[in-house]
């Protein structure tokens, strides 16, 4: 059976707008489509695929598994959900996971323990949720909800209650807002869909002091910035010296996306005090923590956990907007470029106000694959095993792009 991009139109769901090729085989950070076309990917699949496509370790790794054993539910226990268990409260510090199967779920998730918590020690009406302006946590109702952004959330009916948005790192409007009916803070370190937008260090303090002082539990949403994106394993690590060096740590951890190279899985991470609220039958899932994804979780946690690797997505990052600014530096159309690690934005200037996604388009053309976040900034999240070859090709591919963006 032959399928074309038009196949999309006839059979799928109009979610999405995707571009005209059919993409067939991976290879590192290449892609190609099923007209032999190669393409230089700096989208990852969303920040997904952080080893690249078909790593060999992780083939073999999924190969080997799947021989084994690939699901069982969570009735029972298996060797390779407790072992990654195991170890990524090792590596994080924190006590207890709970696997679920993508970004969505890990927040819904979150969100849910932060409410039960709540309710169990100071009652039902303790249940507001804070939440920030350009974020976002999934698109389940309740996630949707919570997330910053109307053009999400609109159109589905009566949101969920108990939800205030406020003005990302604006001090001010947390103090005024945040009381003792405020159940939990939620917010990513690195606004992602937003716009690659960085929480504020003084910001991110105060936080923290107003949730202890008013019981309220700070989650923090990694699942964009986890699993090595910014050049830590969790981007948390960072703050270690903020607080007067007390560091800055969530209560409540949410990963997904790159945590298993591809194959669905999301988890949260938390304390044993918090988790003990969630009893048997109070929270569940199916697929969550299934053998397979936990084997190949294993594969990353050691591959990206490792200080080299860190070290060299950090590099790679440097490198990326170093070239972005001489880029700019020639042809102007960038007005900001920020991010950290291999999470990169490049906001437009004035001049190309909302063209991040023609000149996506145009990148796609030329044979890169970018992202957008927002009309107005393009995203870059590459694999992170890109090395400087890799990088020097997308950005010649990248300048082609943005000289027909001028030319027209």
């Amino acid at each position: 059976m032959t399928v074309t991009r038009q196949t999309f139109d006839q059979v799928m769901i109009p979610c999405y707008v995707p571009q005209d090729m059919v993409l067939e085989r991976g290879e590192g950070c290449y892609l190609y489509d099923t007209e032999g076309k190669r393409y230089v990917d700096l989208s990852a699949g969303i920040a997904v695929n952080c080893l690249g496509h078909n790593h060999p370790a992780v083939v073999k790794t999924i190969s080997e598994q799947a021989q084994r054993l690939i699901h069982v539910s969570n009735i029972f226990v298996n060797d390779k959900t407790l072992t990654f268990a195991q170890e990524l409260t090792q590596l994080t510090g924190f006590d207890k996971v709970f696997f679920n199967n993508s970004g969505a779920e890990a927040n819904e998730a979150a969100l849910k323990l932060a409410r039960r918590v709540a309710c169990d020690n100071y009652g039902e009406d303790k249940n507001e949720i804070i939440s920030f302006a350009h974020s976002f946590h999934g698109r389940t109702l309740f996630s949707v909800s919570v997330g910053g952004q109307p053009k999400y959330s609109s159109g589905f009916g009566p949101a969920i209650g108990g939800i205030t948005h406020l003005e990302f790192n604006n001090i001010k409007a947390l103090e005024e807002t945040i009381s003792d009916k405020t159940c939990a803070v939620i917010l990513e370190p690195i606004q992602g869909e937003g716009g690659i937008l960085p929480v504020d260090p003084e910001f991110l303090v105060r936080v923290r002091q107003l949730c202890d002082q008013y019981h309220a539990l700070l989650i923090f949403d990694e699942v964009q910035t986890g699993v090595g994106r910014t050049g830590t394993f969790y981007a948390f690590e960072q703050f270690k010296d903020l607080n007067g060096g007390k560091g800055v740590r969530p209560d409540i951890l949410s990963s997904a996306k790159g945590l298993a190279a591809g194959i669905p899985i999301g988890a949260i991470l938390t304390t044993n005090e918090i988790a003990q609220h969630f009893k048997p039958g109070t929270h569940g899932s199916t697929f969550g923590g299934n053998p397979l994804a936990c084997a190949v979780g294993s594969l990353v946690l050691h591959t990206v956990g490792s200080p080299e690797f860190l070290a060299h997505v950090s590099a790679m990052g440097d490198l990326i907007r170093s070239k972005l600014s001489a880029l700019n530096d020639k042809y102007h159309c960038f007005q900001e470029i920020r991010g950290k690690g291999l999470l990169i934005g490049a906001q437009m200037s004035p001049e190309y106000q909302d063209q991040a996604g023609k000149l996506q388009k145009l990148c796609s053309k030329h044979g890169l694959l970018v992202l957008v976040a927002s009309a107005n900034v393009l995203r870059l999240t590459p694999p992170l095993i890109i090395g400087e070859t890799e990088v020097n090709e997308a950005m010649t591919l990248l300048e082609q792009a943005i000289q027909e963006l001028i030319a027209q």
